[in-house]
């Protein structure tokens, strides 16, 4: 009665959501303690992420970093590969979408620059993924510790940049210089409204169609390429790989490539969908979140768009808790989000034991005795 005998909507859909209700009961305890009602903080939190004016876009919004950086582990994932720079992927990505802009927003269309810029947040996030991958590959570092690492060098390459050279000229804010005109991803409130839908404003843009893209090109890349075959089999198996004629270090290299693309793809959403600018820290820990999204959806792109939903519902309605309620600080939106990255991590099988005798209980009359 392990958690690999249970059926894939169990394992995918059913723990996952009892992982989900686990964390709100366990939260609503402690928002009760407190002295407040939890089902009203519940509602409020809702309404803040789904109903009031504008709500919606700023959760898809959010939601849209959590599906890039949440797809980004689970590929590295699926060749056991344990990813946990998407933040200094993403940042370098933003640097290359950066550099493109400053380097030719004066000199070419605005659309073929957005074009461009798309392209290198992807190359410059694979390049910052494949160098750890080859390292863990070919001289053998861990993959967790480059990672790491890479994240803090990421970070101070940003700081020297954005302090230093791309800094825009006469201001002390650590940021380039504004865009060109027209050189962004188009406002999706901008879009609707020009096609008569009343759409209240948002940040949402069209990073969240490249983000479905990306959902349904890793789907297809993991279950329907060879390539994702020879990466889920390398994960599995390295000798196995060997065996049918493949190269792991090879393997392992293209998976953080792919991984790396996919995390500095986020940087779209908030340099080209907004600021329209580098900024310093523009990831603000969607990187590391995107762990716990990838943990929660099971590695899957389905998983991780209903997983990215929630953190991008838990990040827009906790901003209306903090506001609402005196007791309820961010701080304990922190600490919500913190116990659901807890049951859906390193409790995500707790309740598999339970749910498997439950089901086989029930399945054995079905299944005409004991086969």
């Amino acid at each position: 009665m392990n958690k690999d005998a249970l059926p894939r909507w169990i394992d995918i859909g059913l723990l996952p959501l009892i992982n989900l209700l686990a964390a709100l009961i366990v939260s609503g305890i402690i928002i009760a303690i407190i002295g407040e009602n939890p089902f009203v903080a519940m509602g409020v939190m809702l309404k803040g992420a789904f109903v009031y004016k504008g709500a919606l876009g700023y959760t898809l919004f959010y939601t849209t970093n959590f599906i890039f950086t949440g797809l980004a582990v689970a590929v590295a994932f699926h060749a056991m590969l344990f990813n946990i720079g998407g933040e200094g992927q993403a940042m370098i990505g933003g640097l290359g979408v950066g550099l493109v802009c400053i380097a030719l927003d004066s000199l070419l269309p605005p659309f073929l620059v957005v074009v461009l810029a798309i392209a290198a947040a992807a190359l410059f996030g694979a390049v910052w993924g494949v160098i750890p991958g080859w390292l863990q590959a070919r001289r053998g570092s861990h993959i967790v510790i480059t990672t790491i690492m890479f994240n803090f060098i990421a970070a101070s390459v940003m700081v020297w940049l954005l302090a230093g050279m791309l800094m825009a000229p006469g201001q002390m804010s650590p940021e380039t210089r504004s865009f060109a005109e027209g050189v962004g991803l188009p406002q999706i409130h901008d879009v609707l409204n020009a096609m008569g839908f009343s759409v209240a404003k948002s940040p949402l843009n069209f990073s969240f169609v490249v983000a479905l893209l990306a959902s349904f090109g890793v789907w297809v890349l993991i279950w329907r390429t060879r390539l994702g075959y020879v990466i889920r089999a390398t994960g599995h198996s390295e000798r196995a790989a060997i065996y049918a004629g493949h190269n792991p270090a090879y393997i392992i290299m293209i998976a953080m490539a792919i991984s790396g693309g996919l995390a500095g793809l986020m940087s779209l959403n908030e340099i080209l969908g907004v600021q329209e600018r580098v900024i310093l820290n523009f990831t603000s820990g969607y990187g590391f979140t995107g762990i716990a999204v990838a943990l929660m959806g099971r590695n899957h792109p389905v998983g991780i768009l209903f997983a990215s939903l929630l953190f991008g519902a838990l990040y827009q309605g906790g901003a209306e808790l903090d506001f609402e309620f005196q007791t309820i600080t961010r701080e304990m939106v922190l600490m919500i989000q913190g116990l659901i990255i807890l049951f859906s991590g390193a409790l995500a099988y707790l309740f598999a034991p339970l749910v498997a005798r439950i089901y086989f209980r029930l399945k054995v009359p079905s299944g005409g005795g004991d086969g």
